[in-house]
């Protein structure tokens, strides 16, 4: 009984991922594949003749190749603000989670706070302008890598605290110095870690509408979201070419879940045990 139980709730949920993941998905494909008229239908019924070829060329010609343009900077900005992030977390995360005290503490509570609190939109514009890099790739990077730190900090803090202090003890009896310590013994050990933060937090910055919109402004700085707005327009709205971005736009992020998803749970969970 309990099996059958446990079997009509598996199927229920598959059927569930079903409805709510792929049955969107399918329906954006379907639309993609359509001309213009058929696509402003809005149904998930299968196009009378197919223009994938003519779509998805036609969005990628589109604005003198600016989803080209968009592909690079949303990889640039991903690319260079993953290194950054990486780094930066791992390295404070190492001696906030071996040492106790007051500043720990504190830098702990400013960490939690930043995962609660919003972004304030115009003083960081008015900041940025003020160092010269507002609408700049740099400034986009470190936009990006100041609202994922709280995150990714908490994520190593808490892996970190897997790893015995003995190891740390060892090696600094055998001579070996802090930085040594940290980049030839501990960062090693963080690789199920630093994997899920690679792609939990290149899925989001590569997926950022809103950030590049108010920070990375301008037809040059066009982010791969912000693409979208080329095939909707004040009088009609081409919803084939529109679609055919989005699937193009999902490609990368699904590749990096397909490939990584067994090391994203274990990153997650690793350091569940823990804190």
């Amino acid at each position: 009984m309990k099996r059958a139980k446990q079997i009509l709730v598996e199927i229920m949920a598959v059927i569930l991922s079903i409805i709510i993941f792929w049955i969107p998905f399918i329906f954006v494909m379907i639309t993609s594949f359509k001309d213009k008229t058929q696509a402003a239908e809005m149904n998930i019924k299968l196009p009378t003749t197919y223009h994938i070829a003519e779509n998805y060329s036609a969005v990628l010609q589109a604005e003198k190749g600016m989803v080209i343009r968009a592909f690079f900077n949303s990889t640039l900005i991903t690319l260079l603000s993953i290194v950054i992030l990486v780094l930066i977390c791992s390295m404070a995360a190492f001696p906030l989670q071996r040492k106790k005290g007051k500043i720990t503490t504190m830098i702990n509570i400013l960490a939690l706070a930043g995962l609660m609190i919003p972004p304030a939109i115009v003083p960081t514009i008015w900041v940025l302008n003020g160092i010269g890099l507002f609408k700049t790739i740099i400034g986009m990077v470190l936009v990006e890598v100041a609202l994922s730190i709280p995150f990714s900090l908490m994520l190593y803090k808490g892996f970190m605290a897997t790893i015995p202090r003995e190891i740390d003890e060892a090696a600094i009896v055998d001579g070996c110095g802090k930085i040594q310590l940290f980049f030839g013994i501990i960062f090693p050990l963080l690789k199920p870690v630093t994997a899920t933060i690679i792609v939990l937090t290149a899925v989001n910055i590569f997926n950022d509408f809103v950030n590049p919109l108010y920070f990375l402004p301008g037809a040059k700085n066009a982010t791969i979201q912000l693409t979208l707005y080329n095939f909707i327009g004040r009088f009609g709205s081409s919803w084939n070419l529109l679609f055919a971005d989005a699937v193009l736009i999902s490609i990368p992020p699904l590749i990096l879940f397909i490939f990584f998803n067994k090391k994203i749970v274990a990153g997650m969970t690793a350091g569940a045990v823990k804190g």
